[in-house]
């Protein structure tokens, strides 16, 4: 049974603080709120993109926006945090999406290391990354996301939102599909 103080709508709006995939006035906007070291996460991400290929041929190309938003769940996943503020680092270089593909991809190598090669196939200024990194530029924004999610009521990664009102269906592309075509209508 669901808790009375449980939220079932996104209580922080979409803003261009966010990372975005498409507008922000699209007919359809879905935030997630993920952990780079989470599995679930991963599986979440990839169903994401597949929808996102389905519908491109269906929907003009600015009618689902995809927004991420970082929820690192430090007690169990030790490597979440700098994953995301390396995230972060890459963002400031122009990589934001590059850098959120490759964690997801090698999730389970998150160590300090691999952060640094990874902007280093990127063509990062590593310098710069390892400044940032080692200042905790990035933790307050990372915070602010955690927070976000908390207000809207997320326990856990992954949590999504179609529209602002939370996704709680079994997640396969087609439920998704439904579920975002569902929302255009």
């Amino acid at each position: 049974m669901a808790d009375d103080h449980e939220h079932h709508s996104l209580l922080v709006p979409p803003s261009i603080q966010d990372h975005i995939q498409g507008v922000l006035n699209a007919s359809v906007v879905l935030i997630m709120y993920g952990d780079y070291e989470c599995f679930q996460s991963a599986n979440a991400y990839r169903l994401i993109k597949a929808a996102q290929q389905q519908l491109s041929s269906s929907f003009e190309k600015n009618d689902v926006c995809f927004i991420f938003r970082h929820f690192p769940q430090i007690q169990i996943h030790p490597h979440a945090q700098r994953a995301a503020e390396a995230a972060e680092a890459a963002a400031m270089q122009g990589q934001f999406w590059q850098m959120h593909e490759m964690l997801f991809i090698h999730q389970q190598a998150l160590e300090n290391g691999y952060l640094v090669e990874y902007a280093n196939r990127l063509g990062l200024d590593i310098p710069r990354f390892l400044q940032d990194l080692s200042k905790g530029v990035y933790v307050e924004h990372i915070i602010a996301d955690i927070q976000g999610g908390y207000r809207s009521g997320v326990e856990v990664a992954p949590a999504l939102f179609v529209n602002e009102a939370r996704y709680r269906k079994r997640r396969t592309v087609e439920q998704l599909i439904a579920a975002i075509v569902a929302a255009v209508n």
